[in-house]
């Protein structure tokens, strides 16, 4: 990545159709602690890696409650992460007001897609630099949902985003299939910790200090 002509604001396209800013958001996503969601046909979970600055800091927090029936983990700049995580527990809570019902999970990843989009459109404004996994569950049942500083939102059946990830997808689509089915709310933490573990140097142990668990 460096700068060129093109990236200088958020409006302005390439030569080759491409927008530098939102690129560069996308690769501060890639650079965040990594973080797995999965759901099967009665539970979702989520499973985040406690990284933090230095040894002389504490970990920042990677998965967030929304409201009773959704929780987000994040990768990328956590600040960005908490002004949206304030934004989707005000639409939670005006829905129950307002309707007296849980907000649909679709329906608040789509909201939170157009507050994402308009940071892509205008001038002096720049894309949030944090990708979401959303779990949630509603009358539809369990939901895994990925978001992405460009606006595109998707519904997943499991997914893992952050620094290293790629390891982690390889071992969901290996045992994608399996998920489905799967009743036991432990075995599908344990799957969501094994592929959090490919995440992981060779040096480094899974344990309780650099996870977090959302179910």
């Amino acid at each position: 990545m460096f700068r060129n002509q093109y990236d200088n604001d958020v409006t302005v396209w390439s030569p080759q159709g491409r927008i530098h800013q939102i690129e560069y958001a996308m690769e501060a996503v890639k650079q965040g602690a990594a973080t797995v969601g999965i759901k099967s046909n009665t539970h979702a979970i989520l499973v985040a890696l406690k990284r933090s600055s230095s040894e002389l800091s504490a970990h920042q927090k990677k998965i967030i409650s929304i409201d009773d029936h959704i929780g987000i983990s994040i990768a990328g700049l956590t600040a960005d992460a908490r002004s949206l995580s304030r934004f989707m527990r005000t639409e939670c809570l005006n829905n129950q007001y307002a309707y007296e019902t849980p907000l649909p999970v679709s329906r608040l990843v789509t909201t939170v897609g157009s507050k994402l989009q308009v940071c892509t459109q205008r001038y002096g404004r720049r894309p949030f630099g944090v990708g979401l996994l959303v779990a949630g569950y509603d009358n539809l049942g369990p939901h895994i949902y990925q978001t992405c500083p460009s606006a595109n939102y998707f519904d997943c059946k499991a997914m893992a985003i952050g620094a290293r990830s790629q390891s982690a997808r390889t071992y969901l689509e290996k045992h994608l299939d399996a998920f489905q089915n799967i009743t036991d709310l432990e075995m599908l933490v344990a799957h969501g910790l094994r592929a959090l573990r490919d995440t992981l140097p060779n040096e480094i142990d899974l344990n309780t200090k650099v996870i977090n668990v959302h179910k």
